[in-house]
């Protein structure tokens, strides 16, 4: 019935996109009413990308219809209105691109290593082995197995029907309707070759009613009509925003405002990275970090109330907002493997690892020896993603006016909108088959948490008449925020982190370029501070680590923008340079593009978005770890420290791009190889 009912909503949710885009065409204008009591506007857009090497990556349309309705006045009650925002969109790349991000995108692919666990032979049996003959590998190379070996040499990924582990561990059938070495892509490949690849896997690519491998349920777990129409979805995202708004008027001339329902709350003043801007979360699947936040918040169903002081005797101005929301949680959506865009390229993983998990899945050099290791299922990866139930994310700002000062004094109680990895979960042990699951320290089993985190903080903005600028500043403080980190049995550590941007905005005239009209030059600094960060160079037993251990996340960084926007022909003709560049990552991106205002109607932006810099870094990658002792020992210390084997220890340091370098490199160090052009065209009325 479920399933019958979420079909209907998306045929629905089809038929209204539609019909809503033809009625909005066969209008084409706005709407007043007579007494001025209904308005509504819109646009119908078509937003186009294309990058090197997969082609189309974006044919985006949408329809969008905003409205205010004014009501009567009711008891104490004044300034009633509602108003709302519904949004459809189609994006055809799933059905234009279907070979790279649709049904039929992915392929067989291969390691460039030896095939089979071949180093398991020699290990002996585990005392808690099931009784019987020593296991002794007898297993042809996978190219043997599978087919010939690719033209650079090494073994083909099997994800094979039968597990080589012990001469026959089943793998659950699941791969046998997908065709097992099929629909297929490696994580990272995007990024770079893997000549320092780290931990390297396959992801299915597929949408998840072609291919629900690695599909985690109610996170990431998208269809390609969920794809193709994301406001279409049990979340009712078409209705993207719809709230109702009054004010209770006091005797003492202060107000006491309401807006309850979806909504926006911006608390931020800065573009691309929020620093207070935290309580909505994100869809960064749209185009990562680089559309308008007011295009990819989610709106929530939030109750807003705001108590206005007006002027008192020591603030111009002077508000208490308080914020509840009571919709049921939602996080950031960072693209599901196998989407366009999915930053930092964590979707690509989290699909990978819950395959692993669910299915078993084959892993390119783990531990250190340089082969294509299987694994059986519930041994490494994914398991589930807990999303929070409560509905207890409250919030409170203090807004006010103090000697041409604005300012904000922000606290929100909120739960994690990024997902955090807790190892630590029951998994089993692939040398001891048969034997229940539990807890091995520093072994690649998860679950995803979204950790409940507090945020103080506040911000202030000023005018310079000697400068001609304007300056914002904001800070935000959280404590609860977690991050990887290969020191702790569990793979995480919690750390208190330091956030802070400064801004600055200012028009200027260039007369070499335009005599009539100034630029607007805006520049911001972005910065982040972990208080508990972690690095070692020696392991959990005392060992000197190849490279450091810890947290991959830098303790310090900075990130730095640039906007150059000019305006020509009456403000019709609009080019403008988007700069950002991650001080740490040693890269960004660089964007100019132009658009022209043909009327008031129609408006034509066409542009290009360039990344550039040192791409992907190297960090641990734990597959030096010893989780299985005496098995999973490292062959430096089973050879000058052997009683040090018998026990679990932290990773060595050896390290490579996947998985955890990801988070050095940054966003823009992770799509270093995703330069594009877009155009896009839209009807406004």
């Amino acid at each position: 019935m479920s399933t019958t009912w979420s079909r209907c909503k998306k045929r629905v949710g089809q038929w209204l996109l539609i019909s809503v885009a033809g009625a909005l065409w066969s209008v084409a204008h706005a709407y007043t009413s007579e007494d001025r009591t209904l308005e509504s506007r819109g646009f119908i857009e078509n937003v186009t990308h294309t990058r090197d090497g997969p082609g189309l990556t974006k044919f985006r349309n949408t329809a969008q219809l905003e409205f205010t309705k004014s009501l009567e006045s009711s008891g104490r009650f004044s300034g009633i209105s509602l108003s709302g925002i519904f949004r459809g969109t189609y994006d055809a790349v799933y059905d234009l691109n279907d070979d790279e991000f649709g049904d039929q995108s992915g392929r067989r692919v291969s390691f460039p290593a030896p095939g089979n666990p071949a180093f398991l032979a020699s290990q002996p049996p585990p005392p808690t082995a099931p009784p019987g003959p020593p296991f002794v590998s007898t297993q042809p190379g996978y190219a043997e197995l599978f087919g010939p070996p690719p033209p650079a040499g090494g073994g083909a990924l099997p994800l094979p029907a039968v597990n080589p582990l012990f001469g026959g561990t089943p793998i659950a059938p699941n791969h046998a309707p997908f065709g097992g070495n099929q629909g297929l892509k490696l994580v990272g490949e995007d990024v770079h070759n893997f000549e320092n690849g780290g931990v390297v896997l396959a992801y299915p690519s597929r949408p998840c009613d072609t291919d629900s491998r690695g599909c985690i349920d109610d996170y990431l777990d998208f269809d390609a009509d969920e794809l193709k129409y994301p406001e279409f979805n049990d979340r009712y995202d078409f209705i993207r925003e719809l709230f109702l708004d009054a004010t209770m008027q006091f005797e003492n001339g202060r107000e006491l405002g309401f807006r309850v329902g979806r909504q926006q709350v911006v608390w931020g003043r800065t573009d691309l990275f929020r620093v207070l801007d935290v309580v909505n979360p994100v869809d960064f699947s749209r185009h990562n970090i680089f559309d308008e936040l007011e295009d990819i918040r989610y709106p929530m169903g939030i109750v807003n109330a705001e108590y206005r002081f007006g002027a008192t005797r020591a603030f111009d101005d002077l508000n208490v907002q308080l914020l509840w929301k009571f919709e049921k949680f939602r996080p950031h959506n960072l693209g599901q493997g196998g989407q366009p865009y999915a930053i930092l390229g964590a979707g690509n993983f989290f699909r990978a690892m819950n395959t692993c998990w669910e299915l078993g899945c084959t892993v390119w050099n783990f531990p250190t020896t340089g082969l294509a290791v299987d694994f059986p299922a519930n041994t490494i990866g994914i398991r589930q993603a807990n999303l929070p139930e409560t509905l207890d994310e409250v919030g409170i700002r203090v807004e006010g006016l103090y000697r041409s000062v604005g300012f904000s004094l922000n606290a929100l109680h909120y739960y994690s909108q990024l997902p955090s990895l807790h190892g630590g979960i029951p998994s089993d042990n692939p040398f001891t088959p048969g034997v229940e699951s539990t807890f091995f320290p520093y072994s690649l089993a998860w679950d995803i948490e979204f950790p409940s985190v507090y945020l103080v903080g506040g911000s202030a903005d000023l005018y310079s008449e000697k400068l001609k600028s304007a300056f914002r500043v904001e800070l935000a403080y959280t404590s609860g925020e977690e991050f990887p980190n290969s020191i702790e049995e569990r793979l995480f550590s919690e750390s208190d982190v330091l956030r802070w941007v400064i801004g600055w905005d200012r028009p200027t005239f260039i007369p070499a370029l335009n005599t009539n009209r100034a630029f607007l030059l805006s520049a911001q600094l972005f910065g982040q501070h972990l208080l508990d960060h972690q690095l070692a160079r020696v392991n959990s037993i005392g060992i000197p680590t190849v490279a450091p251990i810890g947290i991959p996340d830098w303790e310090n960084n900075y990130v730095f923008t640039l906007l150059i926007q000019g305006n020509y022909l009456n403000d019709r003709l609009t080019p403008q340079i988007i700069s950002a560049y991650d001080f740490k990552a040693g890269a960004g991106a660089f964007a100019p593009s132009i658009s022209w205002k043909r009327n008031n109607n129609w408006v034509i932006t066409a542009g290009f978005n360039i990344k550039f810099g040192d791409g992907t870094h190297a960090f641990d990658d734990n597959r030096s770890a010893n989780p299985y002792p005496p098995f999973s020992c490292a062959p430096p210390v089973a050879a000058s420290a052997p009683a040090a084997c018998q026990s679990s220890f932290s990773s060595l340091g050896v390290n490579g791009f996947e998985p955890l370098g990801r988070f050095r490199a940054g966003p823009f160090g992770n799509a270093i190889n995703e330069d594009e052009f877009q155009i896009s065209i839209r009807y406004q009325f």
